[in-house]
């Protein structure tokens, strides 16, 4: 199974919607509050080149953007060779 890593905050709508599909896919994941943890707030912009906004999610150490994003690559299905990589 694939490395993810999920960088959050608690109230945010759209983490806990990309969340929900990882479950739902049965992935796990590696997740980062960063209003609890704001030293890794400059790793998670540094990473996502510049993107500022939660969340923002990784596979196997690449960057696929936020929920929106996770979202298209499941509508075109190809989230599931990424999660099984």
């Amino acid at each position: 199974m694939a490395r993810i890593e999920i960088y959050t905050t608690p109230t945010c709508g759209y983490c806990h919607a990309a969340k929900r599909l990882l479950n739902a896919k049965g992935a796990s994941f590696d997740e980062v509050n960063v209003a609890a943890n704001p030293d890794r707030r400059p790793e998670m912009v540094q990473r996502a080149g510049g993107r500022r906004t939660v969340p923002q999610i990784f596979i196997n150490g690449t960057h696929v953007g936020g929920c929106d994003d996770i979202y298209a690559l499941e509508d075109a299905g190809r989230l599931d060779a990424l999660l099984s990589a």
